[in-house]
This record gives C-alpha cells, structure tokens and sequence, in this order.
C-alpha cells in the first residue's frame, strides 16, 4: 500500500512537488506547441490543397496546356531535346483511371482528384509515389462524392487511403464539381516526431531537475535537520527525574542566517530549552531539597518513636492494672506507632536510595530467598494459596540480600493485601537466553485499575485508601521495590486484567551489566 503523502518527508513533498509543477509546465508548453504547429502545418496544407483544387478545375474546364515547342538553333538546327521536368512541372504522359487534370503540372503525389456530377462520382483516381494514376476504393470515391461544393478545405479519413485534406470546386458544367486532396501524412508525421522529441527533452529535463531538487533541498534543509537531530537528543533523554543537563546551545545558528525561518526555529529552540534546563534545575532542587527533608525527618523521627515504643511496652505490661479505656489507647498507640515506624523506615530507606547509596554486593541464592519469603507470606496470610514454581538448580545473583528479601516480602504483601481471600499467588523463577534471573509474582486476583497501573510504581500509590489502611499499607511498599530492583541495575514490570496480575522482575546475573547508583539518576 502506497503510504499518505502526507506521511512523507518534508524533502520528498518538496521534491515532488518541484518535479510535478515541472512536468506540469512542460505538458503545457508540449501541447501548446503542439497546437501552434499543428495549425501552421494544416494552414500550409490547406493552401496547397486550395491551389491544387483550382488547378484542376481550370483544366478541367479549359484542357491541359500543349507541351512547349521545339527550339531551333542560330543556324537552323534543332537543339536537342530538352530533358524531361519533374512530374510536378509538366504533364504527365501515362494513361491510366482518374481524371486528366491528375497528370497537371504541380499536381503533387498522393493527390486523390474527382468528378462528382449529381452526387455520384464520374471519375475518380489518385497520383502513386512512381507518378502513375490509379484507381481509389469505391468506399473511398463515395465518401468524396459527399463533399458540397463550398471551396473549404475539411478533413476525411478516406477508407483504404487513411486521411485526407479535401475541397470541392464547381466545375464549369452545371450540377459537377472537382474534388482534390492532399493526404495529411507529412503534417501527423511531423506532429508525431516533434511530440517524441519533445518527449524526450522533457524526461531529460525532468530528470536534471529532480537531481539538482534533490542537491539542492537537502543542503536547504541542513540546518533543519540539525534541529530536528538536537530535538530528537533532547527527546531521548531522561527528564523525568534527577538532574539533567541540557546542551546549550542545542542549535548552533549562523548569525548571518538569524533573519531566516530555519534561524528563527533553532533560536527559538534554543530559548526554549534555556526555559526549560531552568525549570528542571529549579525542579531537581526541590527534589532535593524535600529528600533531605525527608531523609533527615525519617531519620529524626525514629528517636522519638522507639521511646514512644518503649513506654508503650512499659505501660502493656500493666495491661491488667489499667482501667480499660486507657489500656484500649495505650494498645491503639503501640499499633499506630508500629505503623509508623515502619513507615518511617520505608521513608529513610527511599531516601538512601535517592541518594545513590551503594548497595552490598554479594551473591544471593535466590531460589533459597525464595522459599523462605513465601513461609513467611504463607503464615501471614493462611486464607490465601501460595504456590511455588523454582528451577532444579539454585539460582544466584549478585546483590543485597536484606533488600531483595524486602523486595519479594513486599511484593507478597501487596497480593496479599489487594486480593480476596481463596486467591491464588504464584511466585516462580526462571533464567533467561542472557543469564538474567526473571522473578515473577502472579496471581488471580480482581486485578489492579487501568488508570493506576502507570502510577503503581509512584509513591503513596493507592487503589482503595480504606482498605490499603486496614489492611497496614504506607503506600511505599510497590515504590521501594522498584527502587531496590533499580538500584541492582533490573527492571520490574506490571501486567495486569481481571483475573491475572503479574508482577516481573529481571535481575542481571554474574554475566550482565549492572547500573550503578539509584533512582535518582539520568
């Protein structure tokens, strides 16, 4: 299927257009001279055929002239006779069909000549190429049978003899006429040779043409492919989180060309990429400035919170002693700070990652990871089904262990947590073709919403607040993962509908190349 020319690049509609607007003038001049020729060469025929229809009226209303006389010489010999004029200048003395007047002086070749009495034809016949008279189709001596008597030239295409320029004179008998036509070979042939050179010329043209278009536009359009190239390395870089640096100027523009619609677009750009590399810094230091907020909030909080646990736990172990109001309170107290401590610690871990703090790195027996991390999911939640899928052979990857273990402890927790109980979670492990560990995480739940899945990484990221609440989620649980399995240089995906949920996870092994630095970076 051709493509839309409207998918086509800039230099292709430029270049077809040039080549079509060239071969539109050039048909235009074609037919033009065309027409201009055709007329000339017809108007020059039509005044052969004219004189040649007069000539045979005259002669065939007063005879053929006599042949000239014999010259003598001064001293009354006679001169040798003279050498025999063209066919065109004498008559001709051979007999044949047609009428006398054919065998005129300048009566041309391919001359067709008739008498028409009444609407039929007397004598008809035509002058051959060797100047012999012969006959002509009947076909063809009705068809000049037809013509009126009007002295103007018309065009008929004479059956067996092809086509014809004719014209009808009234002979001196009443109720007779002479026709006599000329055929209009040359004139096609002419027109025919002139359009297949024009033809030609024009192809030529339209070839050097569209090869000059082609030199031409492209060094026109250099320095919009500079800036179209500087947007697309603009466009492939990461602005979405921590800092980047943009190029600048990202167009370098020809003081001489500024005035220009390409210079005016790269100076354009390069302003609005001024704007933009300013708001990104101004963005990329907030950022920073609330990650250390938060980091150092995280990390003052915790001080706090474990004498707030460690009263908690004093005070419980006086449950009995307590009226029951306060030892209520005291117990709602020691969960909510349990929650938040953990929360604390989730903020504090994320902020460590923020920072690009390095992980250990030593290798992990995941299959091992593995089992333990669903024992525990198992006793966490008894009305749920955990199913295992491991390979024969352990497999290892380099990394933290304490942070994988939270990585796959969450990840349970959230299928746990967001899934009815009787749900079914899967959690198995594969190798990939490169080497790299491919963990994943399935269950048969009622599956995450459409417009949440492109935020689950997010921080604070909930589908049901209430519930997430009840059930002790933060809201981070989903954003430490993918920070962890970034920070070991993997990827983690989501694919989920009613009824499938899965969460993948790709760890490079010993073999692949890992990304250094967390999450933080561009």
């Amino acid at each position: 299927m051709i493509a839309s020319p409207r998918s086509w690049s800039l230099r292709a509609r430029l270049l077809v257009t040039q080549v079509v607007l060239l071969a539109v003038v050039c048909a235009g001049i074609g037919l033009a001279t065309e027409f201009a020729l055709q007329r000339f060469l017809m108007n020059q025929l039509d005044e052969q055929v004219v004189e040649a229809g007069r000539r045979s009226s005259v002669i065939y209303q007063f005879g053929p002239p006599p042949p000239p006389p014999d010259i003598g010489t001064s001293d009354g010999t006679m001169d040798p006779p003279l050498p025999r004029p063209s066919r065109r200048l004498m008559i001709r003395d051979n007999e044949g069909p047609g009428p006398e007047f054919l065998n005129a002086p300048g009566q041309a070749i391919l001359t067709v000549g008739a008498v028409v009495a009444g609407g039929r034809v007397l004598d008809a016949g035509m002058i051959t190429t060797d100047g012999a008279r012969a006959a002509i189709p009947a076909a063809a001596a009705a068809q000049l049978a037809e013509l009126p008597a009007d002295e103007r030239p018309v065009t008929v295409d004479l059956d067996g003899l092809g086509r014809y320029r004719v014209v009808s004179f009234p002979a001196h008998h009443p109720g007779q006429s002479v026709v006599a036509g000329l055929p209009t070979s040359d004139v096609d042939d002419t027109m025919l040779w002139v359009a297949a050179i024009f033809c030609i010329v024009a192809a030529v043209a339209l070839v050097g043409a569209g090869t000059a278009g082609v030199v031409i536009i492209r060094r026109q359009l250099a320095p919009l492919a500079r800036v179209s190239a500087a947007a697309q390395q603009v466009a492939d870089l990461e602005l979405d989180r921590g800092e980047v640096r943009l190029p600048t100027p990202i167009v370098k523009v020809d003081p001489a060309a500024a005035n220009t619609e390409v210079g005016q677009l790269g100076s354009a750009l390069n302003r609005m990429l001024d704007r933009i590399a300013g708001a990104l810094s101004a963005r990329h230091a907030s950022e920073t400035r609330v990650r250390q907020f938060v980091a150092d909030a995280s990390h003052e909080l915790r001080t706090p919170l474990a004498a707030i646990r460690g009263y908690t736990e004093l005070a419980q172990r006086k449950h009995d002693e307590l009226p029951d109001d306060v030892a209520h309170a005291m117990s709602r107290v020691e969960s909510e700070t349990e929650r938040m401590t953990r929360l604390v610690e989730d903020m504090l871990l994320l902020a460590r990652l923020d920072t690009g703090r390095p992980l250990e790195r030593e290798p992990v027996d995941l299959s091992r990871l593995i089992v333990d991390t669903v024992s525990d999911a198992h006793i966490a939640g008894p009305d749920h089904t955990w199913e295992l899928d491991l390979p024969d052979e352990p497999v290892a990857v380099p990394g933290d262990e304490a942070r994988l273990h939270q990585v796959l402890a969450n990840l349970l927790a959230n299928a746990r947590t967001h899934t009815p109980p009787g749900t079914t979670v899967t959690t198995s492990l594969t190798v990939d073709d490169r080497g790299a560990a491919v963990l994943t995480v399935l269950d048969d739940g009622p599956g995450i919403p459409v417009w949440l899945q492109p935020e689950v990484f997010e921080r604070f990221a909930r589908g049901d607040s209430s519930r997430s609440r009840r059930g002790g989620s933060t809201g981070l649980g989903l954003a430490i993962v993918a920070a962890v399995v970034r920070a070991h240089g993997g990827t983690i995906v989501v694919h989920s509908v009613p009824g499938r949920t899965e969460f993948v996870v790709t760890l490079p092994g010993d073999s692949q190349p890992r990304h250094s630095g967390g999450p933080s970076e561009a």
